[in-house]
């Protein structure tokens, strides 16, 4: 059983926006930090924004007031929100959880990712 599970990728115009959910379906991570990782094409994965266990955020700075990451742990999910797209955003998008809750470790839980295109 995949531990995570992305979806909400798609095709977008630059400018626009997507809502990405995570469902942790494989486990509880209610007290993990969680975070949005993408990967480029052709280039290595990074982490774009995360939320600790006590729901404090963070984000790399080419995400910075476009993306917002939220967790709703009643129902065991995960969400980045993404406005004012742009074509340097397109990547596969993963979501993770680590074992603790800092998001100072490593991740150990992965989903098999969602696609986001953005293209005029």
């Amino acid at each position: 059983q995949v531990p995570l599970v992305e979806s909400g990728g798609g095709s977008v115009q630059p400018g626009g926006s997507l809502r990405l959910s995570c469902s942790a379906s494989g486990g509880t991570y209610r007290a993990s930090c969680m975070a949005w990782f993408r990967q480029p094409p052709g280039k290595e994965r990074e982490r774009i924004a995360d939320i600790s266990g006590d729901g404090i955020t963070s984000y790399t700075d080419s995400v910075k007031g476009r993306f917002t990451i939220s967790r709703d742990n009643a129902k065991n999910t995960l969400s980045l929100e993404m406005n004012s797209l742009k074509p340097d955003d397109t990547a596969m998008y993963f979501c993770a959880a680590s074992f603790f809750g800092s998001c100072t470790g490593s991740f150990y839980a992965w989903g098999q990712g969602t696609q986001v295109t953005v293209s005029s």
